[in-house]
């Protein structure tokens, strides 16, 4: 009897730590506006089918990521007094952000709270705890969290859409009328290095003195 001639090429992956991995790379190569279920399922030698016993859809796919890129993150050092646990946290935020910018892309809705496991909502937690601590309402912590957050999503895909001193190498900032808009002509020549300077530690501190100013 001949034996059963055997399967040759890449074998079949029905691993989820597996399917992630390849799913990251997908984006770190193209980005993720061009995830798909489909591609993924080709680059990993499967069938879609297959795929859709691991993840129901694409945004499933990115939020299974999220939770997993998030409950690898080392927690951050918070130190006691309210002000300064809150820039901390925002700042484990950001950083974490920054270093996967398109996450910031697909949490541009109030709704994400809902949607992400316990390890990538601890921050935000925190930051809602530590806004308490410091005498706002449970209400007004909530809006404490929100303002931080839009500051910092906003920084984080500005800086992500833009190509930093190069953006500006073809744009002139020494035309601007005198006589019309005095304070952009007189500073005008040193927008692009002040444009491109990491203002956000300062920004956030200011943030949160102003937000948790009774």
């Amino acid at each position: 009897m001949p034996a059963t001639p055997r399967r040759t090429g890449r074998p079949p992956v029905t691993s989820r730590p597996q399917i992630l991995a390849a799913a990251r790379a997908l984006i770190d190569a193209d980005g993720w506006e061009k995830l798909t279920v489909r591609r993924l399922a080709a680059e990993l030698g499967i069938g879609p089918t297959t795929l859709y016993h691991h993840v129901r859809d694409k945004q499933d796919l990115l939020l299974l990521l999220l939770n997993e890129y998030a409950a690898q993150l080392p927690a951050p050092d918070l130190p006691d007094d309210p002000a300064d646990r809150i820039v901390a946290a925002a700042t484990a935020m950001h950083d974490a952000l920054a270093g996967w910018p398109w996450a910031a892309e697909i949490l541009t809705t109030d709704g994400f709270v809902g949607l992400l496991g316990d390890p990538a909502l601890h921050l935000v937690d925190t930051i809602v705890g530590a806004a308490i601590a410091a005498g706002r309402t449970p209400a007004q912590a909530v809006t404490v969290f929100r303002s931080i957050w839009y500051y910092t999503v906003g920084e984080i895909l500005v800086r992500a859409h833009s190509a930093g001193p190069a953006a500006y190498r073809d744009i002139t900032f020494t035309g601007f009328d005198p006589a019309r808009l005095p304070h952009l002509a007189a500073i005008g020549d040193q927008w692009p290095t002040l444009a491109t300077t990491d203002t956000y530690p300062s920004g956030l501190r200011a943030l949160v003195t102003g937000l948790l100013t009774p």
